[in-house]
């Protein structure tokens, strides 16, 4: 990392700054010169040529400041403030007899040649500190960056063993009862569910139509093991099939609608879902079972306590990622009874 910041300065535009700095310094010298000391154009020629020459000379007695300065730094703080007011004071004196041998003596912007160097070094270190604070607040974005990175790569897999493991518990009772077809058929819907996760990041959107399409090779592989006591609603607004949403939205939130409300019903249950676009361009998507639902002690805000697991906690993270504070994640009590998950994000299309 050390050698990424040192190769980052020496990239700075050095170069650039020191011509321009220089440059702005001489043409001050001739505006003041022409307002405040003009006598004849052939004077404000000769005492600009003059000024060129003492330009270039700071701008070449400069430069190696530059390598002195970046050597020094190395030392402690009051070392290399001595060794740098040292040949900061050698380098103006050097400039004053330089400027005297030019017949310079005396005109303003001249007078003190280590006042100009003093300036001089200020503006580099100032730069020079600006570059490392840069260079510090990449490395804290990338370290943020690969932070997340890891996070929702750990999301991504937290999903597909939860899951995986209860169809597969299933496709086991299917083949002891030998039933191989709907082995078979669950088998090939698992894996072109898992297929489709794997081909998408955490945070990939696609378009509902889509998602609804991905969600209901779920729901077949469901319905292979409730047949007759998994019931479903759809509920899906002609204006919405477009919208784009996070991939795999649906499924943790079904898949806990079918743990905690269908699976606990002797004759199963009834999901709806729901999408439609609400005012203010957001899309409103709900997931509604008629299981029990939950105890009033267990909903707090409008936040449901059990969503702290695993496939709930991933869509909130992944939410948060995508949308910041610009979405909603709410879980209430249906009415007569069950559990309503209402999801609220902007409504965008691809």
């Amino acid at each position: 990392m050390k050698n990424n910041a040192l190769a980052a300065i020496r990239s700075h535009p050095f170069w650039s700054y020191q011509i321009l700095g220089w440059s702005i310094w001489f043409s001050l010298l001739v505006a003041v010169t022409f307002a405040l000391d003009f006598q004849s154009l052939s004077y404000l020629v000769t005492r600009s040529i003059g000024f060129l020459y003492v330009a270039a000379l700071g701008f070449a007695l400069s430069t190696p400041l530059r390598y002195l300065f970046r050597i020094v730094s190395r030392f402690p703080v009051l070392v290399s403030s001595v060794v740098c007011l040292f040949f900061i004071i050698l380098a103006s004196v050097l400039l004053r007899f330089l400027i005297g041998s030019f017949g310079l003596e005396g005109v303003v912007g001249l007078d003190y040649p280590a006042g100009t160097l003093f300036i001089w070094s200020g503006l580099y270190f100032v730069l020079k500190l600006n570059l490392l604070l840069q260079i510090e607040q990449e490395k804290v974005l990338r370290s943020t960056a690969l932070a997340n990175q890891a996070q929702l790569s750990m999301l991504r897999y937290q999903l597909n063993p939860h899951f995986l493991f209860n169809t597969l518990n299933a496709i086991s009772t299917l083949v002891l009862a030998k039933a191989t077809q709907q082995a078979n058929e669950m088998l090939t819907k698992l894996s072109k569910f898992l297929r489709y996760s794997l081909d998408h990041s955490p945070l990939d959107r696609v378009t509902l139509a889509h998602e609804l399409e991905t969600s209901q090779l779920y729901l077949d592989i469901e319905k292979v093991r409730f047949a007759d006591r998994l019931r479903l609603q759809f509920d899906i607004g002609a204006d919405v099939g477009e919208a784009q949403v996070p991939t795999l939205l649906l499924q943790p939130i079904i898949e806990n609608s079918i743990k905690h409300g269908i699976s606990k019903a002797e004759d199963g249950g009834t999901i709806a879902i729901v999408a439609k676009k609400e005012e203010g361009d957001r899309l409103l998507i709900e997931i509604t079972d008629d299981g029990p639902g939950v105890s009033d002690k267990e909903i707090s805000g409008q936040v449901f306590q059990p969503s702290k697991g695993v496939g709930i906690s991933n869509i909130r993270n992944r939410l948060q990622e995508i949308y910041g504070e610009s979405y909603e994640l709410r879980f209430t009590n249906a009415e007569p009874h069950g559990l309503k998950v209402t999801v609220l994000i902007p409504y965008e299309r691809s």
